[in-house]
């Protein structure tokens, strides 16, 4: 298998004559130690992209983005708004929403607590950077897998602007754009909008396409700059997604584990064997109704000897979703899921620097309230309902409250002009209150879209119920060493303490067990984490070669499976290696190439002897790009081809083959022309060229008690489009 995947990087890159922009591989300033630092000279696992280059590539999603960082997955399975990120084999694969995923997610500085909410489109950015292993001292709860920070493009005196439409397949229209400049002397704004539509590509054979797009981005800053000392940005967001989704091939199921495609399943008496993974019969059709938005204050003062920097957040989360579960025509079970998320956060730090000695000290503040709830309509398992035309079903709401205060500090050092030492500490205090219900209820009006209002209920009967609170500790270390053999070239060893905090679990079937602490609370996990790295420029800066080497050892991991429909969180050892190279070249003149490979070893220790593989954690994960550019007479050309290649990964701890998908690689390909003003640009796209059929998601509801099948979710197939951009 290795050698299948080098021997098609080397295909791609001999046969293809394709290349990255000049500018891909021009020097990248990141921030990933809360200040400004080229890329090479940060003793960390640090893949970025600015805005410029994302641009010139054609990005404009984070799955984009992501896959061309080693070792790094993300899945999109409900739309390029929606998606969950997974670094060096740590992924969080709940669909529930009160479990915080081990990656976090950055926007300008603001953490992002509800995986609902990070689902914002990726538009006039003015970087990305992708931080591999924890990343806790600095950057806080639960960065034990690394963490994604996405950074938008600031207001400036400059007048500047910028329009892009694309128009696709399944009568895709995409329409993103910017304009920005100076109000006063002192004040500059910028505002940025997205919209983007698709017919749905899942054709139900019962009427009604599903996973369509339409979602809609806006976002307003305005910047006070009084002095040259002092600034305060003022950031406004809105994101709207409302499309019809909740996707499943159905795959008949006899056994648990073990598929027989064509046979009826013995609950439905359905069989969906044409062939056709992008069809099914669903008489139910769900959708996904989101709404985000927020506002951030970011104020920063320079005095004398330091400077000071204050962080204000206010974000909501609204989020409606239910799907057709049993994804058939027989009316047997429709899952639902709500949010209603609340989050305020507060950050001060105080940094500075002298020639020897640079440091930041700063306090966090996070408080989250959470009202949610999931269950499904189903008069199967609970019915018949007693009032005419109502259904049956479950609904399981339950009320979380976090109150999170930690202190943090990181100080650098310079031991000699080449040899510098770094030691970081953050001590976080979490509270939390917890309740959750489940409840037998009738649904008045199953087609109500806003199915989990009162007014739609009439309660059946309480079922369960269980009310937590907890309060932990957690302290988050680092300790870390950079050495400078010469200008071109960084080796650094690091040993970090990550921590992520405890939580509770919100199954949607009544358990067979008490409701005891046991089950339903799981504890904080631990890590302990070294790494070894490099960074090495040549070819007079045409190249970068960077590559780490690590070992993870986990206390209380937070194992995450699905067992039926409910997802269940537990602690377990475990512990993971791996190692990743990252390389950026400009050969000669109109070629660059970008590689990628990472390889990671995870092992979960489950209980009983048993130890297996974390959830979405390929064992092999390979990215290429290639790009070649030529100049015309008016202008120039680019053609550029990547590819991602993952391969054998599970879905479930139980490791059942229906819960596994077989290694496959996804490849794209553009060509874009701009003229010699750059003012504007043309470019077509195919993504998924060879059109594969890959699982990006699965449940197995094979049991008697259960489906009789399983749940299979498939990736985009092949997308073609054409966009064109203009500059101002």
């Amino acid at each position: 298998m290795r050698k299948s995947v080098f021997a098609a990087i080397a295909a791609l890159i001999i046969f293809l004559p394709v290349t990255l922009y000049a500018a891909v591989l021009e020097e990248v300033v990141v921030t990933a130690q809360k200040r400004e630092q080229r890329l090479q000279d940060v003793g960390i696992a640090v893949t970025a992209m600015s805005g410029d280059q994302m641009e010139a590539l054609g990005f404009d999603t984070a799955q984009q983005v992501t896959a061309m960082a080693p070792g790094v997955s993300t899945v999109q399975p409900n739309g390029e708004a929606n998606y969950s990120i997974a670094i060096r084999g740590v992924a969080n694969s709940d669909f529930t929403t009160n479990v915080e995923s081990p990656v976090a997610v950055y926007l300008d500085e603001v953490y992002v607590s509800q995986m609902s909410g990070t689902g914002f489109m990726l538009f006039d950015m003015e970087r990305v950077e992708i931080l591999r292993g924890p990343q806790g001292t600095l950057y806080g709860r639960n960065a034990t897998g690394g963490l994604a920070h996405f950074l938008t493009t600031k207001p400036s005196q400059e007048a500047d602007g910028y329009a892009k439409v694309t128009y696709g397949d399944y009568d895709q229209f995409k329409f993103e754009g910017a304009v920005g400049g100076g109000i006063t002397d002192e004040v500059s704004g910028r505002i940025s909008i997205s919209h983007h539509k698709n017919d749905g590509y899942i054709e139900n054979r019962l009427g009604g396409d599903l996973n369509n797009a339409d979602d809609l981005a806006v976002r307003a800053q305005l910047l006070f700059e009084p002095s040259d000392t002092l600034s305060l940005l003022f950031n406004v967001r809105r994101f709207e997604q409302d499309i019809d989704t909740g996707f499943f091939e159905n795959v008949s199921s006899m056994l648990p584990g073990v598929y027989t495609p064509a046979t009826p399943n013995p609950v439905l008496g359905y069989i969906d064997n044409d062939g056709d993974v992008y069809a099914g019969d669903y008489d139910d059709p769900g959708f996904n109704n989101l709404e985000t938005g927020g506002f951030t204050m970011t104020a920063n003062k320079e005095f004398e000897n330091f400077d000071l920097t204050l962080i204000s957040d206010y974000s909501t989360v609204e989020r409606q979703y239910i799907e057709d579960s049993d994804a058939s025509p027989v009316s047997f079970f429709n899952f639902f899921l709500t949010t209603d998320a609340t989050q305020w956060s507060q950050e001060l730090r105080v940094d500075s620097s002298t020639d020897t000695i640079r440091w930041v000290a700063g306090i966090y503040y996070l408080h989250l309230d959470i009202e949610d709830s999931n269950g499904g309509i189903t008069d199967p398992f609970i019915g018949p309902a007693p009032t005419a035309g109502a259904e049956a079903g479950l609904n399981n709401p339950y009320d979380s409250e976090l109150r999170s205060l930690s202190v943090f500090g990181q100080i650098e050092y310079a031991l000699a002009d080449d040899l510098n030492f770094i030691v970081g500490a953050r001590i976080i205090r979490d509270d939390r209150d917890f309740s959750f219900t489940v409840e037998a209820v009738e649904f008045l009006n199953p087609d109500l879209r806003n199915f989990d209002v009162d007014s739609n209920l009439n309660s059946l009967g309480v079922i369960a119920a269980y009310q937590g609170d907890r309060s932990d500790t957690e302290v988050s270390l680092r300790l870390q060493l950079d050495w400078a053999l010469s200008d071109d070239t960084l080796i650094y060893g690091s040993w970090n303490r990550g921590v992520k905090g405890g939580g509770y679990n919100a199954p949607i079937f009544p358990l067979a067990v008490a409701y005891t602490d046991d089950v339903m609370s799981f504890d904080p996990e631990e890590l302990d984490a070294f790494e070894f790295g490099f960074k090495h420029s040549f070819m007079d800066g045409r190249a970068r070669l960077n590559g780490a080497l690590y070992f993870y050892d986990y206390s209380d991991y937070q194992a995450f499976n699905i067992v039926g429909v409910d997802t269940l969180t537990f602690n377990a050892d475990a512990d993971s290696k791996g190692y990743e190279l990252e390389l950026q070249v400009s050969p000669g003149e109109g070629w660059d190439i970008l590689v990628g490979v990472a390889y990671n070893d995870i092992e979960v220790d489950v209980g009983g002897g048993v130890h297996t593989t974390s959830v979405q954690s390929p064992e092999w994960n390979v990215n290429a790009l290639v790009r070649y550019e030529w100049a015309l007479d008016n202008g120039g050309v680019a053609i550029q081809a990547d590819t991602n290649y993952r391969s054998e990964h599970t879905f479930s701890l139980a490791g059942m083959p229906v819960n596994s998908e077989d290694g496959y690689s996804i490849s794209n390909v553009a060509l874009t022309y701009r003229p010699v003003s750059e003012k504007w640009a043309l470019s077509a796209f195919v993504e998924n060229v060879a059109d594969k059929e890959y699982i990006v998601q699965t449940f197995d509801l094979s049991t008697d008690a259960l489906f009789g099948m399983t749940e299979q979710y498939y990736g985009r197939p092949r997308w073609w489009g054409v966009s064109v951009r203009y500059n101002w």
